[in-house]
């Protein structure tokens, strides 16, 4: 059962102008019997004005006159009531964890760059400007972001993000399409699946004539001399040339 779209003013207009219990309040405005009780004493919602569920299309007369007199009866809301959709809420983020987010959001961006900022935000709980600050290196903590895994940080799980991922893909057109065989395409399958044949040994292929054997290259080298550098030649002839003049006084001693 859906409850009155002002829970707490319905409850103020039951408690003022009708004889019902306060549990039989509390069922119909979804509050505790405690917090009616509050209602009626003037602690809480002090100068609330009430508003009326009959002229709101919530109740009937015939229901409320009803439940006054059976105590034990509740409330239920007319045949015409329209129920009022309940708005979805942002999502929670426990406080605790609420500065993991610029780092989910660097690795998303980093992994996934054709996730958008609404899916992103919508995936981490987090809004689009801080994604254009990280995006831009622009965030005041931009020096101690470091990129991390969402799941690992318990931000979302597995399946969630494979699943947004997955739709960011499929707008992107960047989902991979399934391999195309080509006609011939199962013999060369069949080739690369099966493992060559390894040849066994046999008396022709061990003792293999040497007319038979590919003969090999003789490559003509000659021979190359390199000169002596000049450094080298001067002194072997200054060496020659000392032992010359030395056997030259040994002989004029000798004729002495």
């Amino acid at each position: 059962m859906t409850h009155p779209l002002m829970p707490k003013a319905t409850a103020v207009w039951l408690v003022e102008n009708t004889a019902l219990s306060f549990e039989q309040i509390a069922d119909f405005c979804g509050l505790h019997a405690l917090e009616v009780n509050a209602i009626a004493d003037d602690e809480v919602v002090f100068g609330m004005q009430g508003m009326n569920p009959v002229s709101a299309g919530d109740l009937t007369l015939d229901e409320i006159e009803r439940c006054q007199v059976d105590p034990t009866a509740r409330l239920n809301p007319a045949p015409t009531r329209t129920p009022v959709a309940k708005k979805k809420s942002a999502r929670y983020t426990p406080v605790s964890k609420r500065q993991d987010r610029p780092d989910a959001i660097a690795w998303l961006l980093k992994n996934y760059p054709e996730l958008s900022d609404a899916q992103i935000s919508k995936l981490i709980g987090t809004t689009k400007p801080t994604i254009n600050a990280i995006r831009d290196r622009s965030h005041w903590n931009t020096t101690n972001i470091k990129a991390q895994n969402p799941i690992s940080l318990g931000l979302c799980s597995a399946d969630y993000l494979e699943k947004i991922v997955a739709i960011a893909r499929a707008r992107a057109g960047t989902t991979h399409k399934p391999n195309i065989i080509p006609d011939g395409a199962p013999d060369l399958v069949d080739q690369i699946s099966t493992p060559k044949q390894k040849m066994e040994p046999t008396a022709e292929t061990l003792f293999k004539p040497i007319s038979e054997e590919v003969p090999s290259q003789n490559v003509s080298v000659e021979p190359v001399f390199l000169s002596k550098p000049e450094s080298v030649s001067l002194a072997t002839e200054k060496d020659t040339s000392f032992e010359v003049e030395k056997t030259a006084a040994r002989d004029d001693e000798n004729s002495e």
